[in-house]
């Protein structure tokens, strides 16, 4: 019988869904992950209950616990389906997309590869910095949440999917860090797209240039 929400996300979106979940339905019990480390104290008898909600997370699910749920996996991502995997709006913003979104998709043991469920998309406002894409992901993600929070709370049955396509390509960490190499030939134009888009040390990664041995960091002046 459903009786249990796996919910993993960071700390404050953990105390915002929580009670709306359990606003639809008092009887759940609501399971709290926040990293990988936590798939660790579910057992087999507690994934034939539940139901797993990933928010905005970068932790990848085993692929073990999504075969193993009885109710399913859903993932919030903020990005629209031509953009799954890793830094959505960084890619978008570097590659010149005319609009972004935020994406709702089944799990399945490939990485952002499910059925969709629903999206939505917006136009990208001219000389947005990422951090701002990102903002306006968020908020149309949120809403997401909220119109699709009694299903996942009260129903059994899966969420229905939609029938849209995501983009063939899933960007990765590898690809991230791929264009924050610069080779020392760049133009002046790709390497000012670059540092525009990736130079804000996101993620602990900055545009650098290997030169004899020694890598120095790109900085805009």
């Amino acid at each position: 019988m459903f009786d249990t929400i796996l919910l993993l996300t960071e700390d404050t979106e953990q105390r915002a869904f929580t009670p709306l979940l359990l606003e639809h339905n008092p009887s759940l019990t609501i399971v709290p992950l926040l990293s990988a480390r936590d798939f660790s104290r579910l057992d087999s008898r507690l994934l034939q209950r539940a139901r797993l909600i990933g928010f905005a997370t970068p932790v990848i699910v085993p692929p073990a616990v999504i075969q193993n749920l009885a109710y399913g996996a859903y993932n919030f991502h903020p990005g629209p389906p031509a953009y799954p995997g890793w830094a959505p709006a960084h890619f978008a913003l570097y590659q010149g997309a005319a609009e972004f979104g935020a994406t709702v998709h089944a799990m399945t043991a490939r990485v952002d590869s499910g059925p969709i469920v629903e999206a939505v998309h917006f136009p990208i406002p001219d000389g947005i910095a990422v951090e701002a894409l990102e903002g306006l992901a968020y908020a149309h993600l949120a809403k997401l949440f909220w119109q699709l929070s009694r299903h996942l709370a009260t129903q059994a049955d899966p969420l229905p999917h939609c029938g849209l396509r995501r983009g063939e390509k899933i960007y990765s960490r590898h690809m991230y860090r791929a264009i924050c190499d610069i080779p020392l030939d760049i133009g002046k134009e790709e390497l000012d797209r670059r540092l525009r888009v990736f130079g804000g040390d996101h993620f602990g990664i900055m545009p650098t240039i290997n030169l004899h041995g020694t890598q120095f960091r790109a900085v805009r002046q």
